[in-house]
């Protein structure tokens, strides 16, 4: 992850939950147990001090002392009291939804999505706009005015309780740009374009970046269906697909943040030079196909929610991206023993239902021996998952340890 923090961000009366990267002083060790509570507390939904004691391994007075701190700082909140046959009810503690918010922006190839997260994940505002190919300057009148109508309703206190903007941007935007029938010339502004400091000029707070698909799969990884698998392929299928790796309940970027870019993974059989995953089970294949019928593609974008009346193009596009991607599946468990495979895109949960249904069925047709089939699954965020993955770098680069200890369970 690209991370760049403006000078003037505002900390507010919770700034001691902060970046522990340096010597464990007395301080650093007490911030980190901070995240580590409020990680533990975020993962199960509501904690007693007994029960974090218990996981974190923290004496249940250094517990009692963090957990008044991060009542007092807004962080977290008292939640009904649970009465069990003996002794005095246990009283949870539960992230407060107002004790943090951030900013999370995603800049697509044919729109753009800004959204303002509360800390546990819900989206209170958002903005969306199209647009026939993304600009740099297109992106900065879009921020600049869609920050200012998001937070307009906020109290000062609450402008001052946003922990940053993370940004979902898919790598190397200027390729590809024939394929979605823009000049490469319109596009090669983005090469030298930087984009972490541009909008670090625009907004008083912390900018962090990442690449869109491995953003959506740290949305699914943290708010969806992550918790119940240790390692999972994520497939986010948008104007191009892309995706994003987990392993041991982490998100791995690699060494470069490209881990998880299966768009160039070979899939075709007997043709040479084989097909590429990103030119068989992309959306803009299903746009081509339209355009070339003579049928305005545009509702693809335009209403991610609709996708009615496209009828036998759009039964074709799914078994083909079906067939697709469960080669791409399988192919990645080849590498690593997964267990589950985690569909999501840019389209309506009924779209997303048929092709996990399909590929559920087209991976039963190919030869498994040695290796186990994983297993197949719809994820939960949708089409928002790229934004809300962004607006989820602040709260986990200031607010949160590593992600191993969201399933810490011992």
């Amino acid at each position: 992850m690209i991370r760049q923090e403006s000078e003037n961000g505002a900390e507010g009366d919770n700034s001691r939950v902060l970046d522990l990267s340096g010597g464990a002083n007395q301080v650093r060790v007490r911030a980190y147990n901070e995240r580590l509570v409020l990680s533990l507390v975020r993962r199960h939904a509501g904690l007693s001090k007994a029960d974090i004691a218990r996981r974190s391994g923290l004496s249940a007075q250094t517990v009692s002392v963090i957990m008044r701190g991060l009542e007092k700082d807004g962080l977290l909140k008292r939640g009904d009291p649970v009465r069990g046959k003996v002794g005095q009810p246990s009283v949870p503690m539960m992230l407060n939804p107002d004790g943090v918010f951030s900013l999370g922006l995603k800049i697509g190839r044919r729109s753009a999505d800004l959204v303002l997260m509360d800390f546990v994940g819900g989206i209170r505002k958002a903005v969306h706009e199209v647009y026939a190919f993304p600009s740099p300057e297109g992106i900065e009148r879009f921020v600049r005015t869609s920050v200012a109508a998001l937070s307009a309703g906020l109290t000062p206190a609450e402008r001052q309780r946003i922990a940053g903007i993370g940004i979902a941007i898919p790598f190397e935007l200027w390729n590809w740009a024939e394929e979605i029938n823009v000049d490469p010339v319109l596009m090669d502004s983005w090469r030298d374009f930087d984009l972490a400091a541009a909008i670090g000029d625009l907004v008083p707070f912390p900018v962090y970046l990442q690449n869109d698909a491995t953003a959506a799969c740290g949305a699914e990884l943290v708010f969806g269906r992550g918790p119940e698998f240790a390692d999972f392929v994520y497939f986010f299928v948008g104007t191009f697909i892309g995706g994003g790796v987990v392993l041991n309940h982490s998100l791995f970027s690699g060494r470069s943040g490209n881990a998880g870019a299966f768009g160039p993974m070979p899939v075709a059989g007997k043709a040479y030079p084989p097909q590429k995953l990103i030119d068989c089970a992309s959306i803009v294949v299903l746009e081509r196909k339209l355009a070339e019928a003579g049928i305005d593609p545009s509702p693809l974008w335009l209403d991610p929610d609709g996708w009615n009346d496209l009828g036998q193009y759009l039964d074709a596009w799914i078994d083909d991206t079906a067939r697709a991607l469960a080669v791409a599946a399988v192919s990645a468990c080849t590498v690593i023993d997964f267990q589950a495979i985690i569909v999501d895109g840019g389209f309506p949960a009924r779209i997303r239902a048929m092709l996990v249904d399909r590929m559920s069925e087209e991976i039963l047709k190919l030869d498994l021996r040695g290796i186990k089939a994983p297993q197949i699954c719809e994820g939960s965020i949708g089409a928002q998952s790229r934004a809300i993955g962004g607006a989820s770098l602040p709260l986990f680069a200031r607010y949160l340890t590593d992600q191993n200890v969201l399933f810490k369970d011992a």
